[in-house]
């Protein structure tokens, strides 16, 4: 993907002392990069970095010299912030992480020096938007603001914010968005006879896709204002406002019983401390029987305990509060706080990857409409680096998107087993 950037012309800025001294700073942390193929351009300097020829390639064009105090001081996050100020620029944002995390996982090779200082700084920001249930409201506040009309530039018509399901080649994001939350009502089982809880509305549209197509009872709940509303406007549009019921509630608030319960990405918000929490609502609203789908997007086991407290930027400037599971964490808290054991787990992340790439492509393609709507150049950069951010991530499977099947002890629902190509015939072969 071409570089967005788009800036008022300006005076070349020169460097100074601290540029140029920032600037030997970053480059030797940066000739730690042992994967991808970087050619840094500067003026009329041409750095080449990490291994020449290796096919994952990119071009990074730095426009002010301000962008090496930026990574000194601040590490991944001050990159991210200098890109969001225009300081910087690439060919395609998503080789450039991926060649980072391909080096070490995460940006480290730009988080030592001064950078550690500003790592703590924004560790301890980090920690005070923590998801009590007024700081919950305020984190999904801070990122579903931006508003429903600038999520639909770039989400497809079921306006699904989560990893979609490409069946075959050439699939649309509309079809695979369907595709994915059909996977979610076969693996519930859902009829008209299940009563079904989901805990992250969306903009409705697992609500509106299961109660239409599975004729089942859905109670769904968000804390968005925002999504509330437009949720139950969706809901009436698409005439299953008498099958589906929109609340504007905590987790932690809710009561009922249900036979079915469904939370697509929403785990990230909630927060490492309140896992427990979340896995003793869950059992509790669900009957002696119950099934209960968890789609989370997850982190390495691995990575997990060292970056559960870190603040990369995409916490700091995109989804306050919000932290990456790990499956053995979800599953040791669902242990501790719950009866419910995992029945079934699909790792669907590779898929990721094409969303993401898909939703900034639509983005990219329709970002004079989002400058029109009100936001600004900087917003519309920090939000199209954390897309490409995010598809290095799941293309490097640095992270996973884990569909993950608990059941209640009285349940008996039959094993999920995939069909299975036939094995190559090896005689033949060779």
């Amino acid at each position: 993907m071409t570089d967005v950037t788009r800036l008022d012309d300006r005076r070349e800025r020169r460097p100074g002392t601290l540029d140029l001294l920032a600037r030997t700073a970053v480059m030797s942390r940066l000739s730690a990069l042992r994967e991808g193929d970087l050619t840094l351009v500067e003026g009329g300097r041409r750095t080449r970095l990490g291994r020449p020829g290796h096919p994952i390639a990119a071009t990074v064009t730095v426009r002010d010299p301000r962008f090496w105090r930026a990574v000194a001081l601040g590490g991944t996050v001050g990159a991210a912030e200098a890109y969001a100020d225009g300081w910087w620029g690439a060919d395609d944002l998503a080789r450039v992480v991926r060649a980072v995390l391909a080096s070490g996982g995460a940006g480290r090779p730009l988080e030592t020096g001064l950078a550690r200082i500003g790592a703590v700084v924004d560790r301890w920001a980090h920690r005070l938007r923590r998801n009590t249930r007024a700081g919950a409201r305020r984190n999904i506040r801070d990122h579903y603001d931006l508003g429903n009309d600038f999520f639909a530039l770039f989400l497809d018509e079921t306006l699904t914010y989560s990893c979609g399901i490409f069946e075959r080649p050439g699939a649309t994001l509309r079809e695979a968005s369907e595709a994915k939350l059909d996977r979610v009502c076969q693996k519930l089982q859902l009829s008209p006879r299940t009563r079904v809880l989901e805990i992250g509305s969306g903009w409705g549209g697992f609500a509106i896709h299961a109660a239409s197509r599975y004729g089942c009872p859905v109670t769904t709940t968000t804390i968005s204002p925002a999504q509330h509303e437009a949720a139950r406007r969706r809901v009436r549009e698409a005439g299953v406002d008498g099958r589906v019921e929109v609340l504007l509630r905590d987790y932690r608030d809710l009561d009922g019983s249900y036979d079915r319960l469904v939370s697509i990405e929403m785990i990230e918000a909630v927060g490492w401390e309140h896992y427990e929490a979340f896995f003793r609502a869950c059992s509790e609203r669900l009957a002696p029987d119950g099934l209960m789908l968890l789609q989370a997007i997850t982190i390495q086991d691995q990575a997990y305990e060292a970056r559960k407290r870190e603040a990369d930027f995409v916490k700091r400037h995109v989804f306050p509060g919000s932290c990456i599971p790990s499956v053995t964490a979800l599953c040791s808290a669902a242990t501790r706080a719950s009866d419910m054991r995992l029945f079934h787990l699909e790792d669907i992340g590779p898929h990721y990857a094409t969303t993401l790439r898909q939703w900034r492509d639509r983005l990219v393609d329709r970002w004079d409409e989002a400058l029109a709507q009100g936001k600004d150049e900087t917003l519309l950069r920090m939000f199209e680096l954390y897309l490409a951010y995010c598809e290095a991530a799941f293309e490097e499977r640095y992270l996973g998107d884990a569909q993950m099947l608990f059941v209640k002890p009285a349940s008996r629902r039959e094993p999920i087993v995939p069909a299975l190509r036939p094995p190559a015939d090896v005689t033949s072969a060779a």
